[in-house]
């Protein structure tokens, strides 16, 4: 059996005492390996090495195979609760009208509701660069009607064409 996770069972155990925990959960002590290997023969389940930093290493006495069932089972379980945190974008140019302002806002108050990170841009075009003070405007406008349920992750700035700031829904508690 190479695919046990590291988990050594039954012969692969090759230390000459081990202390003994049976089927039920109950501690039996420091057993002679070879003893408690019988013992796992006898009740037709396997001698697991569930904790082998351990001195003398622990081993149990149970059904190998259900064991790792149920540890995969609790793997995929874990992997369901998580919450993968994405990074959107918003992006928008320094003469946006009040509408289209509240608009975009709603959808970044609906992205950090949802627990991802938003990017908000403003896009320059031509002269608009000389007046990179306007989408700072905007930008300080979006965070206004945004409320308190934010971090700022990354400050505005200007980068090339662009400037943005990056936000991050607050810890829920």
């Amino acid at each position: 059996m190479a695919d046990n996770k590291g988990l050594r069972i039954n012969e692969q155990i090759r230390v000459r005492e081990v202390r003994l925990i049976d089927g039920n959960g109950d501690q039996k002590g420091i057993v002679p390996t070879l003893e408690a290997l019988k013992l796992a023969r006898e009740q037709g389940l396997d001698l697991v090495e569930v904790a082998p930093q351990a001195n003398p290493p622990a081993c149990k006495i149970l059904d190998y195979g259900k064991y790792r069932f149920e540890m995969e089972k609790k793997l995929r379980e874990s992997k369901k609760k998580q919450k993968l945190q994405e990074l959107k974008e918003i992006r928008m140019q320094p003469k946006i009208d009040d509408h289209d302002l509240d608009f975009k806002s709603k959808h970044v108050k609906d992205f950090l509701a949802g627990g991802d990170k938003v990017k908000v841009t403003i896009r320059f075009r031509g002269r608009e660069l000389a007046h990179t003070e306007l989408g700072l405007v905007v930008l300080k406008d979006v965070l206004s009607k945004l409320g308190d349920d934010y971090v700022i992750e990354k400050q505005p700035a200007m980068e090339g064409r662009f400037m943005s700031m990056t936000l991050a829904p607050k810890a829920k508690k």
